[in-house]
């Protein structure tokens, strides 16, 4: 049988090459360390860019980043309660009747929540009755029964019965609480002016669950003697929790007297940001005042839908028969708003924010690479300095082959 001049390897010589190539292999991988080669440049256009940019990210890391964004700490948003009671008694004459208004009369609701109304005008119709009269709508005028069968009102009071009352109003006949309001005049001033003198109190108490931190609005220092004696103001008592009315209108951008009278509504906003690396007690509330909507002639004249009005009535019964008293309330709403955010210091955005800062100083490296292959007059040369550029043969010199065996001997001897 014919075989060839050229031995084949054994099993045993192929396995142990393998285990040879397999070592090496791993040597490599876990006992050299590769870095890539950098190139020295002397040139003050491309330094000074650099630098200015390096400076610039610097700025940007520690300006916005750390200063103005906090990137060095985590942050919490607070959940709490807002509790508020009204003190105050108004006086009213009314036609010779005398009437005092408290706050079990002048508030919705009467709960103390953070959104809530404050009675400062209205309109009453007393004695209401269900019975059939006389619209008050001015499209409710008839001259026949025809006018007025079938015929249905969107802001009517009550149901049309289809009969005209020709001999007395010309107006259709409805089935409703009668008499039917007349809210055509609005009172002017407004009945409840000393609402103004009136006092709000605030109890807010927030909770940050991250930080297991309970604050209140009433902070230290603030005691019942306190509480009983001072007055919010901006300057002098600014944590003070007791509000006068009519500072909150004025400190809204409003006009009492002109609110008042057809009603609005204001926004008081308890903002709490705290940096819990200080200490707890410097976790105090800030107040602010905005005027949501009111004085149509001040800010809108050509609102269609002015101030803030709702109705309710009293029931009652008189001889036998049901009977109530409308109010057409106007008042001014009032919408406590809490923001909250607490910050403390952590390890995990702070390392966060310095690798991407890190990772923007390459913005610098690119444009310089930019500048020095692109556009200076020497780019060939830093480009010839930069990169090492090989050309692959298909086949070895001799002399290639030679030198690389002797480089790979010298390698293996230098490991051993």
């Amino acid at each position: 049988m014919y075989t060839s001049g050229v031995e084949r390897p054994s099993s045993h010589q192929r396995s142990s090459k393998m285990k040879s190539f397999i070592t090496n292999t791993l040597s490599d991988f876990f006992f050299e360390y590769e870095t890539p080669r950098q190139v020295l440049v002397r040139s003050r256009r491309v330094g000074v860019v650099c630098r200015l940019i390096q400076l610039g990210v610097l700025a940007y890391i520690i300006g916005w980043v750390f200063i103005y964004e906090k990137g060095y700490q985590s942050s919490d948003t607070a959940v709490g309660s807002v509790l508020t009671k009204m003190k105050g008694v108004s006086y009213t004459n009314e036609t010779g009747e005398e009437r005092i208004w408290d706050v079990a009369d002048y508030v919705f609701p009467v709960q103390g929540d953070s959104s809530f109304v404050v009675m400062t005008n209205y309109i009453m119709t007393k004695g209401q009755k269900i019975e059939k009269c006389s619209e008050l709508s001015n499209s409710s005028r008839c001259s026949s029964d025809a006018d007025c069968e079938g015929k249905s009102e969107r802001t009517g009071d009550g149901h049309i019965t289809g009969k005209c009352l020709v001999n007395t109003t010309k107006m259709c006949e409805v089935l409703a609480w009668c008499p039917v309001e007349d809210d055509s005049y609005i009172p002017d001033p407004a009945l409840l002016m000393s609402a103004e003198n009136f006092t709000l109190f605030i109890k807010n108490t927030i909770n940050f669950p991250e930080y297991g931190v309970t604050r209140c609005n009433l902070v230290e220092g603030i005691d019942n003697q306190y509480v009983t004696s001072c007055l919010y103001d901006p300057k002098t008592s600014p944590l003070c929790p007791i509000f006068r009315l009519g500072d909150l209108v004025q400190l809204s951008g409003f006009n009492f007297s002109t609110i008042a009278k057809v009603g609005g509504a204001i926004g008081i906003i308890i903002d709490w940001t705290c940096n819990l690396d200080h200490a707890q007690s410097d976790c105090k509330p800030i107040y602010s005042f905005h005027g949501l909507y009111g004085n149509p002639n001040e800010t809108d004249k050509a609102r269609a839908s002015v101030g803030y009005n709702f109705r309710y009535a009293k029931h009652y019964m008189e001889d036998k028969q049901e009977k109530r008293t409308l109010l057409k309330v106007f008042g001014i709403r009032f919408d406590i708003i809490v923001r909250s955010v607490a910050r403390k210091f952590d390890i995990i955005p702070t390392l966060t924010a310095i690798g991407s800062g890190v990772g923007i100083f390459g913005v610098a490296t690119v444009v310089c690479d930019l500048i020095l292959l692109y556009l200076l007059p020497k780019r060939e040369f830093y480009n010839n300095m930069k990169f090492k550029v090989t050309e692959t043969m298909e086949k070895e010199p001799l002399d290639f082959q030679v030198k690389s065996e002797k480089f790979k001997s010298e390698k293996e001897v230098s490991k051993e």
